[in-house]
């Protein structure tokens, strides 16, 4: 059957309409993939399959026996390695699942003091994302350069925040200018103690791993008849906190500290929580409602997250039983800090109260 000349017109220009609609949609389709691949998303799409690889590892691994810390850590570690092998040198890091950026905040003392913990409390909030193991890149690998530090880093969204802790980098003469070499906003976190109980903890810490270590006084004192303390052993060492923050004072502001208690980590972790969120820039999601005293350890866990089976609490390391130390010692130790003490006090506006 034919058509009349209008209608014949009319399914001709209805045609055209759609084959001009069709190319429209295909230019902007391609308009669009070029966008994105000059942008670097293009090389990025296979990423789920790594990151799903890495979840389904880390449930075989729990399936296993390891504990989901261990798990998560090898099986962040396995999909962190084929990301390596997988990302030429000359794609950019950026992808639309974030990108590693150096961290914002660093936790850089002081060991024995808490910071583990800190950490770990800190990383229930949803916009911290922190480095596990301590990279020690301003104290031992410096050499290798930002680039190969910043590969450490996890990935961050926008409103994210990228942290990690290294707590030798407080005593470390040349960290405070290379920090500041980074970045000179760096927030910088440091965790301390009564450095007379952070010194026995430290000797306990060692005293694990070497057993026929001399004892705690004959370490600590040069010589014991006079009571001479021996400033030269890291124990005692790393607790005269005046000296080492002026080595950090020639760079940052106060503004830019924030000082923890170790104690009130302990005793109040909910309120140190809060002050450190506030300092962050954070929302304060991680509360109360987070944590309980547990009595066998000595310190406060975290309740049993959403889907785990039990609580979580930090390893077996921390919490030992300290050795007992004569009286003396310790008082002749708190008689060689105390002047430390009252100027690290005056110079963070911080009374921390140790005896």
């Amino acid at each position: 059957m034919g058509c009349s000349a209008g209608a014949c017109a009319l399914n001709l220009g209805h045609l055209k309409a759609q084959s001009k609609l069709s190319v429209f949609f295909t230019m902007i389709l391609l308009f669009m993939y070029l966008f994105y691949c000059l942008n670097g998303y293009c090389e990025s799409i296979p990423r789920p399959v790594y990151d799903h690889q890495s979840n389904h590892l880390q449930s075989r691994l729990q399936e296993e026996g390891l504990s989901a810390y261990n798990a998560s850590q090898l099986a962040r570690k396995t999909s962190h390695d084929l990301d390596n092998r997988l990302q030429p040198n000359n794609i950019s890091i950026a992808n639309i699942y974030g990108a590693r950026k150096f961290p914002q905040a660093i936790i850089i003392g002081v060991k024995k003091g808490g910071t583990r913990a800190l950490l770990e409390f800190l990383r229930i909030h949803p916009d911290v994302r922190a480095v596990g193991a301590e990279p020690h890149f301003f104290d031992r690998f410096y050499e290798k350069g930002l680039e190969w530090y910043r590969t450490l880093m996890p990935r961050t969204l926008e409103g994210q925040i990228t942290m990690e802790k290294t707590p030798s980098y407080f005593i470390t003469k040349e960290a405070p200018r290379r920090v500041f070499s980074m970045d000179r906003h760096t927030k910088l976190i440091v965790v301390v103690r009564d450095p007379v109980t952070r010194a026995v903890s430290d000797y306990t810490q060692t005293l694990t791993k070497s057993p026929g270590l001399p004892s705690f006084q004959n370490l600590a004192f040069r010589n014991s008849t006079t009571g001479l303390i021996d400033t030269s052993w890291s124990a005692v060492r790393i607790g005269i906190y005046a000296k080492h923050l002026e080595n950090w004072l020639r760079y940052f502001p106060l503004s830019k500290f924030l000082f923890v208690s170790g104690e009130r980590l302990v005793t109040d972790p909910a309120g140190e929580m809060g002050r450190v969120q506030d300092f962050l820039g954070l929302k304060r999601v991680v509360t109360d409602k987070h944590f309980y005293f547990n009595q066998t350890k000595g310190f406060p866990c975290l309740k049993k997250p959403e889907g785990s089976s039990r609580p979580r609490c930090l390893g077996k390391s921390k919490g030992r039983p300290h050795p007992q130390i004569p009286a003396h010692v310790l008082l002749r130790l708190r008689d060689f800090y105390r002047p430390f003490n009252l100027k690290f006090y005056q110079m963070t506006g911080q009374d921390f109260g140790w005896a």
